[in-house]
């Protein structure tokens, strides 16, 4: 039986393929430490794990309106005008079963055929194949560790044409853990008004930001880019809810309107339990002040602790739980079993000889790096980048 042309050309998800190679050599005994996914290590808190019981007890069990139930957008409203200064009706939020959905339905119904959307590279590993499911063309503008990875504006002009149709943007940013200043989010506001682009700003990891950096939506830079921006949200990362599946957005009435056409016939409605919890979750505003310390108290360790390494250089990430190595010192070296020929090849041997996972700068449309989530374990993160210091002395 063919596959179709369009799902062919995707790439697999390079995080879930290291991250599945890892829980197999586990399987088969190995001591893995896996820096490979980008899931909090802490628990659910209890009281929202408490709120889908209760939910379960009183039957919400059955189909919710395709968008989500009234209470998880009155939730998501008072989100954005108690964090964002942003204000929304309830017929510009749409409820998804995470944040991915809510990404390819907005790109399904922004996008035709032929149409070309900006990634600002790092970037997250699905959105150049979710552009590519959506039948248009992904359209590369770099950032550099130099700049912290926050992008140059010029430089993303450089790279519009008139078939440009929209730009994501990810602030705070995976894999590079890059916060944008207010100053960029302006230009980059002024820019899209200029070109008439859309703009879809994820946001899932607003609350994961360190010391004097601070997160903005660039929905709130103008009321023009308000009306032209899809801002992306979860619960999975704030309240570390992965496996609950909620994500949701905000934005222009026919855009939200047409996004929730759009799910009613692929999936319909996210899970009827999980909003519940995530409704009371988003509510009651978790306090991240154990959280978002023990982040930093990590960050800060593998800062030191890589740059001290020999052929590896980091810049600051200002926030989310990645850091982004470039390790363009250790390419075309070699140990007696294998030649490191790219960060592909050096993520392998660091699962071989170290066991190790980290994902590759390749699946990030950037080469001679790679990303580690340091959302484990203070005695994982030291005991990884020690295994890993040991590995790559065998590099000559």
């Amino acid at each position: 039986m063919e596959i179709s042309k369009r799902v062919s050309n995707i790439t697999p998800s390079a995080t879930l393929a290291v991250g599945e190679k890892a829980r197999k050599l586990k399987q088969s005994g190995k001591k893995v430490i896996s820096f490979a996914m980008g899931e909090p290590d802490f628990d659910t808190p209890e009281d929202i794990k408490q709120e889908a019981i209760r939910a379960m007890q009183e039957g919400l069990t059955k189909y919710t309106n395709a968008t989500g139930i009234e209470e998880l957008k009155e939730a998501i409203i008072q989100k954005f005008k108690r964090d964002n200064d942003l204000s929304y009706a309830a017929d510009q939020v749409i409820a998804s079963a995470g944040a991915k959905q809510v990404l390819y339905n907005a790109l399904s119904v922004l996008c035709n055929r032929g149409d070309e959307v900006i990634l600002i590279t790092p970037c997250w590993v699905s959105y150049a194949e979710q552009v590519k499911l959506a039948e248009a063309k992904p359209v590369f503008a770099p950032a550099y560790r130099e700049d912290g990875y926050v992008p140059r504006v010029k430089e993303i002009e450089e790279q519009i044409t008139p078939r440009t149709r929209a730009i994501i943007i990810n602030s705070p940013n995976n894999p590079t853990g890059a916060v944008y200043p207010w100053e960029v989010l302006v230009e980059l506001a002024y820019l899209t008004n200029k070109h008439n682009l859309a703009v879809i700003s994820d946001e899932v990891y607003e609350e994961m930001v360190f010391e004097d950096a601070c997160h903005y939506s660039i929905a709130g830079v103008a009321q023009e880019v308000k009306e032209n921006t899809i801002v992306v949200n979860a619960v999975s990362k704030t309240y570390s809810m992965t496996g609950w599946r909620i994500g949701y957005a905000v934005g222009p009435r026919e855009v939200i309107d047409a996004m929730g056409k759009f799910q009613g016939h692929i999936t319909g409605n996210p899970n009827s339990i999980a909003q519940k919890a995530a409704a009371h979750a988003i509510t009651n505003n978790f306090d991240f002040k154990e959280w978002v310390p023990e982040y930093n108290r990590r960050r800060r360790y593998c800062l030191e602790k890589l740059n001290q390494i020999t052929g590896i250089r980091c810049a600051e990430p200002r926030g989310t739980f990645y850091i982004f190595p470039d390790v363009s010192g250790l390419i075309n070296k070699s140990s007696d079993s294998r030649a490191i020929k790219s960060s592909l090849d050096l993520a392998e041997y660091l699962l071989d000889e170290a066991q190790v996972a980290v994902v590759p700068g390749e699946a990030f449309k950037i080469k001679n790096h790679f990303r580690l989530s340091y959302a484990t374990s203070m005695e994982n993160i030291e005991q990884g980048i020690e295994r890993i210091h040991q590995a790559l002395k065998k590099l000559q």
